[in-house]
């Protein structure tokens, strides 16, 4: 794990390993410090002169300041060093996202990625920091200052050997009870972002439905929740500040109780009063190393948990992999489909698509209509291969799409969603999503198409209209009919519309269609509705039920001989039991 974290850090190197090294160079000159002071107290009490007092006032001075420059640039590199890694750590995540499958994202709920981003990230980075200079000035200072205090005086050195296991000791078990606390709490965290995260994008709904005051209980709960175990954590790492303050206080006893003994004893010819005073402050740094390092340690507690989380995400292998040698030319528009079965994971009881085979040639028109949960959008998510089918092939083009380069193929395949969405920022960025290097001519063209252009024209800023994230500050048929347009600036070969013109008028949708007709007709066009108008006049119509094509044919065909489109068709023209024959 710290290997793969450790790959993070790329071109901050240098800052990490500047950091310690300074530190280095601080901890030195503070361990000097009561040495210079000592003999400075030894010579005042033996009578020196000024001239020696001031010389070792100079030399004082200049250590002090050595101290601060070494400290101050340990202090920036680490700055530096930490910032950088964190940044590399969210990019490599939000990369390594990037490159998922849906049935990668499908593993982790993405308020578990949001929380994996930040609130994991911001653990590691404080980790980060505490090891680049706490955990290395800590032993550095335990070790310096214990070689000098033994200089000093042997004897009392010794009280640090039966302090320091047992401190030790009390440290692990805090950390053993701790640990199962803070992996528990973080994935009440991702609950806890979930929760928000559903009721912002929800809103709309919530107020609809006045369930305000449910959504703030369950909020308050979860809340609750995460604040429970915290606590329970924090109460045990808590205890570190005065086990460590009590054994400050029990060596700072005995080093005064052994030293007054020993001085008394030997006469003043053992222990003199400098070295008295620089084994205090010896007992001091080696107490305060301790202090540091059980700092470190609590923050290394609570950021393993996290760093675990992290690499979860970065250790996850995308379902989705480009062949050695991918095709990156698409022939045309043809798809074709030789006894497909699909489920969307290895665990599932049932296939979510059972054997179906299919052959549209390029530019034909394909309707595809059925009830909820007829695994119409499981369909056309293999074609631009969001999946990869579990049995069986997908052919684009009369080509396996397992052989593509997955952008090529991608960018061949333009799917306008269900779920449509748009992006903070003005029509014309979104709209070039589709062609960043589309022309104002292209994307009026388009809009026109799609029947965007004429509402676009009563903005105030036309095309140059803010559009608020999500989208919010249009309607649902104006939305879909901007990511229409969206898509048809990629001219792509295949054109997928799921559900997309629902929220459209049947007038609007009828040009559409007809756009489409006239404007590209050698892109081969899948149209997922709900309407039978907005299907009628396709090439041909694929009736889906649990998974399965239960029957294909044109309008005509499909009302002489499947019953599920003749009662679909019925319901919606109100013809009862008219006969279409």
């Amino acid at each position: 794990m710290i290997k793969r974290l450790a790959g993070c850090i790329r071109q901050y190197k240098r800052d990490t390993i500047l950091t310690p090294l300074f530190m280095l160079g601080e901890v030195s000159c503070e361990c000097i410090i009561p040495l210079l002071t000592a003999d400075l107290i030894n010579n005042i009490q033996a009578g020196c002169s000024m001239d020696v007092i001031l010389g070792y006032g100079l030399k004082l001075f200049l250590v002090a300041m050595l101290s601060l420059a070494c400290g101050a640039a340990s202090g920036w590199f680490c700055a530096s060093s930490s910032a950088g890694f964190a940044r590399n750590l969210r990019k490599d995540l939000y990369y390594k996202v990037q490159d998922f499958s849906f049935s990668n994202i499908d593993r982790f709920s993405t308020s578990s990625l949001v929380t994996r981003l930040t609130t994991d990230v911001a653990n590691v980075q404080q980790a980060f920091m505490m090891m680049t200079r706490m955990a290395v000035r800590a032993p550095m200072m335990l070790i310096f200052a214990s070689i000098m205090s033994i200089r000093v005086g042997k004897q009392l050195a010794f009280i640090f050997a039966g302090i320091i296991p047992v401190l030790g000791f009390c440290l692990y078990l805090m950390a053993k009870t701790a640990m199962p606390l803070f992996k528990a709490v973080f994935k009440k965290y991702d609950r806890l972002n979930n929760s928000v995260q559903e009721n912002v994008q929800a809103m709309r709904v919530v107020k609809s439905f006045v369930r305000e005051d449910y959504e703030t209980q369950k909020f308050t709960a979860e809340s609750d929740d995460v604040r429970k175990d915290f606590l329970k954590a924090e109460k045990i790492l808590a205890l570190n500040n005065p086990l460590m303050q009590f054994c400050i206080s029990v060596c700072r006893i005995l080093i005064s109780y052994f030293a007054a003994k020993l001085i008394v004893q030997s006469g003043g010819t053992y222990l003199n009063v400098g070295s008295l005073a620089s084994m205090i402050t010896y007992s001091m740094q080696i107490l305060m190393g301790l202090m540091m390092l059980s700092m470190v340690f609590v923050m290394i507690t609570m950021a393993s948990a996290s760093a675990k989380r992290i690499c979860e995400v970065l250790d996850e292998e995308s379902d989705l992999h480009n062949p050695a040698n991918p095709i990156y030319d698409v022939p045309n528009g043809s798809v074709d489909f030789d006894n497909v079965s699909f489920k969307y994971s290895a665990k599932a009881d049932r296939m979510a698509l059972e054997n179906i085979d299919l052959h549209i040639h390029p530019g034909q028109t394909v309707g595809i209509i059925g009830g909820t949960g007829s695994s119409k959008t499981s369909l056309i998510q293999l074609i631009s291969r969001l999946y990869d089918a579990t049995e069986g092939t997908v052919r684009v083009g009369g080509i396996d799409v397992r052989d593509y380069d997955l952008e090529a193929l991608r960018n061949q395949v333009s799917v306008v969603l269900q779920k449509n969405v748009l992006f903070s920022g003005t029509i014309k960025e979104n709209l070039r999503w589709g062609d960043e290097n589309a022309t104002d001519e292209d994307l009026v063209r388009v809009c026109k198409l799609a029947q965007a252009d004429e509402f676009i024209q009563t903005f105030p800023d036309k095309y140059d209209t803010y559009i608020e994230q999500g989208g919010t500050n249009v309607s649902g048929g104006q939305k879909q009919r901007l990511c229409i347009a969206r898509a048809l600036l990629k001219k792509p070969k295949i054109l997928i519309m799921d559900d997309s013109t629902s929220a459209v008028d049947t007038k609007t949708d009828a040009l559409i269609r007809q756009a489409m007709r006239e404007e590209i007709p050698d892109t081969t066009k899948f149209i997922i509705a709900q309407r039978i108008s907005s299907v009628q006049d396709a090439d041909l119509i694929l009736v889906m039920e649990n998974g399965r094509i239960d029957a294909s044919g044109t309008h005509e065909e499909l009302l002489q001989s499947s019953d599920i489109y003749r009662e679909v068709y019925d319901s919606q023209n109100k013809t009862g039991g008219e006969n279409h024959g």
